[in-house]
This record gives C-alpha cells, structure tokens and sequence, in this order.
C-alpha cells in the first residue's frame, strides 16, 4: 500500500468511525464494571527523568483508584505520534486514548478518527468535569466547536534571565524587560558589559511539526497570525508577522540570537553565559538545577509589542480518544478525568512542570499553594493564561509539510541573510498550494 492509498484508507476508517458517535455516545456506560484493559500512548513515557516518572506515577494512582482498568502505557515520542498513530490504526491496533500534540490535532481529528468529547460523554457529566478549568485551556483543544483533545501537559512561552547578568550590567533584575525593544536594548548592555549572549531562544530554526508554538506567540503578539481564523488562508507573511520576524533578524544581527539546537542553547544558559531564553515551562527544572549554586535564576512573562503585553500561545498536549469500544471509551474517559483533576494537575505542574488547568489549586494549601510559595518561577506562566490564544494546527495532511516550509523560510529569513518579506512571500505561496481547497 503506498502513502497516498494508506492514508485514503486511513481517512475512510475515521468516517465509519464518526459517521457511528451518535451510536457509541448513547451506549456509553456509566462505569466500568468489568476487568478492561486500555493503551495510552504518551510522550512524556518515552522521555528520560521527570516527564516519565511523573507520568507513571498519575497512572499508578489512577489504576489504584480504579481497579477494574488496566492502563498499557506506550511511550512515543512528540513528533512520532501521529505517524504511529496512523500507522497502528492502519493496522487495526491503534490506541484507545493518546496524548496529542497540538500541531497534530486537526489531522488527529480529521484522519485519525479521534472523538469529539460532546459526541461520546453525557453533556452534564461533561459540563461537570469542565467546571473550574481555564476556559483559555479549554480552547485549546476545539475544532470546528467540538473538544477533539482535553489540555493536558501544556505551558505559555516564559522568559527565563540570569539576574546577576543583570546586575553586572547595571541593570535592574527586578525590572526584566517588557518589550521586545527592551529585550534588545537590555541584552545589548549586557553583552557589551559581560561578553554573555543577551538574548537565546528556541523561536525559529528547526522546520518540524511542532517547533512553530513559539514563533505563532511572537508573531500574534505583533498583531498577526499565522493562518485566517477560517482555517483556509496562510497568513505568516502579511506585515505584521514579517514585522515580528524581522525583530528576530535584529536580534540575530546584533548577535544576540543564534541558530543553536535546544541541548547547545540549554547547556549555555545552565553555565551562565545567557541573559535571557524564551521557552517553555517543561524545562524550569533542568534551568533551576543547572543554575543552582552558580547564578540567581528569575522568570518573566513573555515580551510584547509596543505598549501591548504579549499573546501567548501554547506547548503541549491534549488527550484525544481514539477506540470505538463503549467500554473502552469509558475507561479511557475515566482515565482523562483523573488526569485533569486537581490531584492530576499537582502532580503534573509539581512533578513534571506543566500548567494546570484547574488555577484554583494554585492557593490551595490541599494541592499547589505552598509548592507555588516554594516555586515562585511558575508564577509568570500562570499570570499569562488570561492572554492565552490556541496554538494553530494546520489543515490537511500535508500539515507537516506546510509547517516545515514556515519554519525553514523563518530560519533563512532571520539567520540565512535573506529579506524576510520576500522570503516569507514565496513560502507561503508555496505552502498555500499544500492547503485544502
């Protein structure tokens, strides 16, 4: 079977599946009262250290408090999801429940057979798990006005700084920068005082599915977007968002941002010879221990444009169900809802990193109020889930493609020499033939 008979055929099995939702949605049942079995694919499994200790720590409880359901954990990683995902499916083996990248979800939805919460759970019971989550967080798993993945592991783009930088050069470590502007003209200052790079961040550079989160926050904050809110349109070259990207090319220009793998950039920072890096959350753990006993390590919320504070978007994943079984779909449903519980989200947001989507347990002395007392790091990520905007998946199955073009047009442009409005013009030309009619 070649690619594009794999894929038809890959389609044509998630239409059987959604054309039966109205079906499965009415012989859910209400528990699980037989011994069943459910596989979770997960990338955080297939990770080293804290994303998969934490991880097999929620599924050990889950199991404890659920002693009818055996969840098969399978670690796959981020950027190979969707692709074993289809392939499993192909082979009538997929997963019953799977963590999702974002980037991946329209294709998820729309290929995979994924199913939107509203078609399978009682609207009361859902309408119960959903109250008392970020309605922001919420968002970000919504097609088409559906839930097709529930947030999970997720965080905003943080400015992370080396406060004694700061210090040496002159400069206030009490006022980080607020703009992108200061971000230049404070890490200017400190390169020319220290000899340490001003400014590092994972924004541009690597064309793969999943890389753009940070540069779709760069350039909504600029007032732009990537794609028109009908999904049908490429827009990453309208001027607002060759505006965000040419403020990248200044700062490369000035030698503060370069084309640097994460490991390169992470081992930078962790020795003291960055300012500032632009990521997300997931890695404050390895930038708390890496700092420790060398510099004082700070957090700010992400720069913005002009007088405008930025408009994050988001890292991460969602939980998508995936099985056509009733019971399985239950179990599966029962698994998702302790996930995303305030118990879930302590050991998610303490354990692994991540933000959790229930804010009330943040001054809960019960669950995260004294670990964010211990952790005031966190607090930057959290003040900007007011802003939050949904990480834009791309339509299609050419999704990867399109999102490799961006990205690699967004590298020549900022680090390749090349003008970023023409550069960007003719990528997304290119990538607007890839789109569906």
């Amino acid at each position: 079977m070649n690619r594009r008979t794999l894929l038809t055929g890959t389609a044509s099995l998630a239409l059987v599946i959604a054309s039966g939702a109205t079906a499965i949605a009415q012989s859910l049942p209400a528990t699980v009262d037989a011994p069943v079995e459910i596989t979770f694919y997960n990338y955080n499994l297939a990770s080293a250290g804290i994303g998969a200790d934490g991880t097999k720590k929620l599924i050990a409880e889950f199991m404890a408090a659920n002693p009818n359901i055996t969840v098969n954990g399978v670690g796959v990683p981020g950027n190979e999801m969707s692709a074993r995902i289809q392939a499993d499916v192909a082979a009538g083996k997929g997963p019953d429940v799977a963590q999702v990248v974002f980037a991946d979800l329209d294709f998820v939805a729309g290929n995979l057979g994924a199913h939107a919460l509203e078609d399978l759970i009682p609207a009361d019971e859902l309408a119960a798990h959903f109250d008392g989550m970020s309605p922001n967080g919420l968002k970000l798993g919504i097609l088409n006005g559906k839930t097709y993945a529930l947030a999970y592991t997720f965080s905003t783009p943080v400015l992370f700084y080396n406060a004694d930088l700061f210090r040496k050069a002159g400069l206030d470590p009490d006022a980080p920068p607020k703009t992108w502007a200061e971000v230049q003209s404070m890490g200017l200052a400190i390169n020319k005082a220290t000899g340490a790079s001003g400014f590092e961040g994972g924004i541009v550079g690597a064309g793969a599915v999943g890389a753009d989160w940070l540069a779709q926050s760069v350039i909504l904050s600029n007032g732009g977007r990537t794609m028109s809110p009908d999904r049908k349109t490429l827009t990453f070259a309208e001027p607002a968002a060759v505006g965000a990207i040419e403020m990248l090319r200044k700062l490369h220009d000035d030698g503060m941002l370069e084309n640097a793998a994460f490991p390169a950039i992470l081992e930078k920072m962790n020795a003291g010879g960055v300012a500032m890096y632009l990521n997300s959350s997931a890695i404050q753990r390895a930038l708390i221990a890496g700092a420790a006993g060398k510099y004082e390590l700070r957090a700010a919320m992400m720069p913005g444009f002009g007088t405008e504070l930025a408009s994050p978007t988001n890292s991460g994943s969602g939980l998508s169900i995936l099985s056509a079984d009733p019971v399985k779909q239950r179990a599966a449903w029962e698994l998702m809802k302790f996930l995303t519980s305030k118990r879930g989200y302590t050991i998610i947001t303490s354990e692994i990193g991540y933000l959790p989507l229930r804010t009330a347990i943040v001054n809960d002395p019960a669950y995260l109020g004294q670990w964010v007392k211990d952790h005031p790091l966190v607090q930057p990520n959290l003040d900007q889930l007011s802003r939050l905007q949904p990480w834009v998946p791309y339509p299609g199955q050419n999704y990867r493609q399109i999102n490799k073009i961006m990205l690699d047009a967004m590298e020549m442009a900022v680090f390749g020499g090349a003008d970023v409005a023409t550069t960007l013009k003719a990528a997304q030309d290119q990538a607007q033939s890839l789109m569906p009619n």
